[in-house]
């Protein structure tokens, strides 16, 4: 069934003595300002890896093949003809095949192969999220392999490696549902109907649990500590800004706490009456919340989806 409403939410990854989103160096990405932040790369890839193993369509992740008995990374036709079918001449049976990756219905695509091109911006977009608390510290580990280095004849010792993570950090990321993204398109690709309710459920669970789910070497200590989903009425014609901005967190007495008023005061105006709905996923056990004061708000447990 069609989607025909619009959603606006934050989604939080709590960072313990881990590291979300390293750049080339290892250490956590950061702006020339030294403000930490993680791509929304960082935060689709979890997502595109729990849809994998949900046995889901996925176009754009890596993958491989044996070329001569050496494994090498696909190519984005290879990786689509392994999906679906032999890349095809009519432009509405690749729209149709795109359009049955689970990544591309939320996220979008940019797909140019053969005679074929398409632009696709997603229903889902997504920000970059900035880590909300002050006090992140960086930390360096020193890690002893054991093997020596086999590029140095003179090695006679085994070599040193280092391990780059944050002490804590809490990032918080913007997103935005339109589901009129894809109104384009519709005709266009068989039995298209556009961007779907099904499509956007399985959004809001991986904005749940994949990164948790996703206990790699440096990203265990990543969990998904909120989730905040405002659904306006179908049809609404109201948009609301990136909410990360009105979100703030801070440490009293050693209990981690997020700052929602200046959010509460944006939801509580005219604006209110354009709301269907609010859902707050949040982890009971380790973040208190403060401000969010709102007769349509909901109130779960992230883990167990149970009502609070």
């Amino acid at each position: 069934m069609k989607k025909n409403n619009r959603v606006y939410g934050v989604a939080g990854i709590r960072s313990i003595m881990a590291n979300w989103n390293a750049d080339f160096s290892g250490r956590p990405k950061h702006t020339s300002k030294n403000e930490i932040y993680g791509s929304d790369k960082a935060f689709k890839y979890p997502m595109k890896a729990a849809w994998v193993n949900q046995g889901e369509n996925v176009l754009y992740i890596k993958s491989f093949k044996d070329e001569k008995g050496k494994f090498q990374p696909c190519t984005l036709k290879e990786r689509y003809e392994f999906l679906f079918e032999p890349l095809a001449k009519e432009s509405d049976k690749v729209l149709g095949n795109l359009f049955n990756a689970i990544d591309v219905m939320n996220f979008g695509a940019t797909f140019a192969e053969g005679t074929q091109s398409f632009s696709i911006t997603g229903a889902v977009q997504v920000g970059q999220g900035f880590n909300l608390y002050k006090g992140t510290k960086i930390e360096v580990q020193d890690i002893l392999s054991p093997f020596r280095n086999s590029s140095k004849d003179d090695a006679e010792a085994t070599s040193l490696g280092t391990k780059t993570v944050v002490d804590r950090a809490h990032y918080c990321y913007p997103f935005t549902v339109n589901p009129n993204s894809y109104d384009c398109y519709v005709g266009l690709a068989k039995d298209f109907e556009g961007y779907t309710e099904e499509a956007y459920e399985k959004f809001k669970v991986a904005a749940l649990n994949s990164a948790t789910a996703f206990a790699t070497n440096s990203k265990y200590g990543c969990d998904n500590e909120y989730s905040i989903f405002v659904e306006m009425k179908a049809g609404s014609n109201y948009t609301l800004p990136d909410l990360a901005q009105l979100i703030s967190l801070q440490y009293e007495n050693s209990q981690c706490e997020l700052n929602l008023e200046r959010l509460n005061s944006l939801l509580n105006t005219a604006i209110s009456q354009e709301i269907d709905k609010i859902e707050v996923y949040y982890d009971p056990y380790q973040l208190k919340l403060k401000g969010l004061e709102h007769e349509k708000a909901q109130y779960f447990n992230i883990y167990s989806r149970e009502v609070i």
